[in-house]
């Protein structure tokens, strides 16, 4: 679910001397030639997050990439515009009467935006329908994704790696993040390859073409690809060499079209309920007339906004922006109306931000744009919020979970550092709050944008700053 970063840590102690507010300290700066990375390439906020008091302010006011940085934005305003509670609705209608458990209609699935739907959860949608005595569906199975606008965007537009699940796109009806699990291992009668896939959508086409070699489970004897068509995504075809003695290998794939993968899974659990059905897969919105059979409620906002923030999930980010315009600008909803309901709240809070370009929200954009001083006064906004223990709740804690769970090991109690971090290419961004030695704490934002920076070196660069705020 993340970018991947890996931890790199700097041994040496660093005295907290006091700097003047546009300096950085003198360790980070000799960190910093060390990386020969220019000071105009780095922005570093630090303040008190109480008294607002600046104890570094480098290259503020700079409007900068922010990778995931970003995600602070959308789970604010959700937090702030529909409170911890609020939850997405998916629901099943009917559009002819269900006689002793048989409907000879349509079966509408309509999908709220639910960005945590996964199997399990569907699973259980799937088996509270069968409960309200639904047996035998005789018409089609028709999925409604008319919550959401259908944007003019591709999986692939990105880095074209559209089977990766960074790259799945919101959409009023996702299911288990339209993805499964590849499990390819030699059978157990010694006769070739075998591939489990779960969960199994009904019309997905699987071919298998890896051969079964002889010998060590090494270099070419253990390279497995997977090749998916953007035009056919329901096709995926299996290549490469295993050996005998390799361990089974798991590959998680985004497959098929967003509505192909919810009416997929939901005819295999159907079927494993024991329901019966015989039809085929529409689109199209609920008619005005249906009637409800089952609403299945999401986990609460809350929930969605720790898990979107300490696994930097970019889905779960641009759907939270979706959900804003639905519930403040009506649906179908757009990324642009949740972007404006988002400008509105930050102007009614009084936090201008003429550079910033929220860019879908999730930081997975070339495009994005934001300053330090403008992600500093959201975070101290954040921490004076009503919902401020939610917020904190959902950023990582050094060393103990999230993307930050193995950095910051040398530090006595990393547990006192809590935030959210970004990487793209070319850009290592960290924003967030750390307690100091003084018992104050501080909001840190620290963005990086140089050549390569994103490999390494932006992370020790961040430890060097951070280790001296931890000594405030």
């Amino acid at each position: 679910m993340t970018l991947g970063i890996r931890a790199i840590l700097i041994g040496a102690t660093l005295a907290a001397a006091p700097c003047n507010a546009a300096d950085l300290p003198s360790e980070a700066r000799a960190v910093l030639n060390r990386h020969r990375v220019p000071e105009s390439d780095i922005t570093v906020i630090v303040r008190d997050v109480a008294t607002g008091a600046s104890l570094l302010d480098v290259n503020a006011a700079m409007a900068r990439p922010p990778a995931s940085t970003m995600k602070l934005l959308p789970t604010w305003a959700a937090l702030e515009l529909l409170g911890p509670a609020y939850t997405w609705k998916t629901r099943a209608w009917t559009d002819a009467p269900v006689v002793k458990g048989v409907l000879k209609g349509n079966l509408y699935l309509q999908g709220g935006g639910d960005p945590l739907l996964t199997i399990e959860r569907w699973w259980r949608f799937v088996t509270d329908l069968r409960q309200t005595g639904l047996r035998v569906i005789e018409g089609d199975i028709v999925i409604d994704q008319t919550r959401f606008v259908a944007e003019d965007e591709r999986p692939e537009d990105f880095d074209g790696r559209f089977w990766r699940t960074y790259n799945v796109l919101p959409d009023a009806m996702l299911v288990n993040w339209q993805s499964s699990d590849f499990t390819i291992r030699p059978a157990d009668d010694g006769e070739g390859i075998e591939i489990g896939i779960q969960p199994f959508p009904e019309g997905l086409m699987v071919e298998n073409r890896v051969t079964l070699t002889d010998g060590r489970c090494v270099g070419r004897n253990r390279r497995v690809g997977y090749a998916i068509e953007p035009t056919d995504p329901g096709r995926v075809v299996v290549t490469g060499r295993m050996a005998q003695s390799c361990a089974p290998q798991t590959q998680r794939l985004a497959i098929m079209e967003p509505a192909q993968y919810a009416w997929g899974t939901f005819v295999t659990l159907w079927r494993q309920h024991g329901g019966q059905f015989t039809g085929g897969m529409l689109r199209a919105p609920t008619p005005p007339g249906a009637r409800l059979l089952l609403t299945h409620e999401s986990e609460p906002l809350a929930d969605i906004v720790r898990i979107t923030n300490k696994f930097s999930s970019n889905m779960m980010a641009r759907s939270l922006v979706l959900a804003i315009g639905a519930e403040g600008g009506g649906t179908p909803a757009s990324t642009a109306t949740g972007e404006n309901a988002i400008r509105a709240l930050l102007t009614q809070r009084g936090l201008e931000f003429p550079e910033l370009v929220i860019g879908n929200g999730s930081g997975l954009s070339r495009a994005a744009r934001i300053s330090g001083d403008s992600m500093a006064r959201l975070l101290a906004s954040a921490w004076k919020s009503r919902f401020a223990p939610e917020f904190l709740a959902s950023l990582s804690l050094g060393g103990l979970d999230g993307t930050l769970e193995k950095r910051f090991s040398h530090v006595g109690d990393p547990s006192r550092i809590r935030m959210k971090t970004g990487t793209l290419k070319d850009v290592s961004a960290i924003a967030g709050y750390v307690l100091g030695d003084s018992g104050r704490t501080y909001t840190v934002v620290i963005f990086l944008n140089h050549t390569g920076v994103q490999n390494g070196d932006g992370e020790t660069i961040q430890t060097a700053v951070i280790d001296w705020v931890l000594k405030q």
